[in-house]
């Protein structure tokens, strides 16, 4: 009889150590593993609201920034602007391969979407589906590590259709990734004179 009851209490342990094993395991990807985009239009308060997010998740977030340094007054302008962030934050500048940078584990924002699309628009010569897969394909083996992702970008095509044929290709290349985007995303934030209106998010 006592050893009846000692194997049932083994197994019943052994089921409860296995559900709390899973459970841990849930609960440790939906921590790390998240896509926040958030979009608006120019001076809406999105990267605003985006490092304050990040903030409130981490204490040393990630800052990759993705704009194209031109020149050496350029690249001062990145120095001020990485030094008003403060030192908690950790500084990546990159263009493109934004999957080469390990950030397993971490909380990064990428500011922006629209910039990292421009460096690949004007380097296939305004090529939109070739400059589109892509970016798809460089988004989906960077977010393919365990982090929670801000994206940052914009809704350029909410002023109107443009006369100038290469703004008009760029917007068709900006509009398709940020759908591509937030259909991969958790939540999706669209910011409008500052106020955050959530109007994506995941329910478990």
């Amino acid at each position: 009889m006592k050893s009846f009851l000692f194997h049932r209490f083994i197994y019943l342990l052994s089921r409860e150590v296995s559900f709390l094993i899973q459970k841990c395991i849930v609960l440790k990807d939906r921590k790390m593993k998240r896509i926040i985009l958030i979009t608006g239009g120019v001076r809406s308060g999105k990267s605003s609201y985006a490092e304050k997010l990040a903030l409130s998740l981490s204490a040393n977030p990630i800052y990759m920034a993705t704009a194209r340094v031109w020149d050496e007054e350029f690249r001062q302008r990145v120095v001020r602007h990485q030094q008003a962030r403060g030192p908690e934050w950790t500084n990546i500048e990159e263009e493109k391969e934004l999957s080469k940078h390990p950030i397993e584990g971490r909380v990064v924002l990428i500011d922006c979407v629209t910039l990292w699309c421009t460096n690949y628009f004007f380097e296939d010569e305004g090529n939109v589906l070739e400059s589109l897969e892509k970016v798809k394909k460089e988004f989906d083996r960077f977010t393919d590590q365990e982090s929670t992702f801000i994206f940052v970008t914009n809704e350029i095509g909410l002023g109107g259709t443009s006369e100038n044929e290469l703004q008009r290709k760029f917007a068709d290349l900006q509009g398709w990734m940020n759908q591509y985007i937030a259909a991969r995303a958790d939540e999706v934030i669209w910011m409008v004179c500052g106020i955050p209106m959530k109007i994506k998010e995941h329910i478990a």
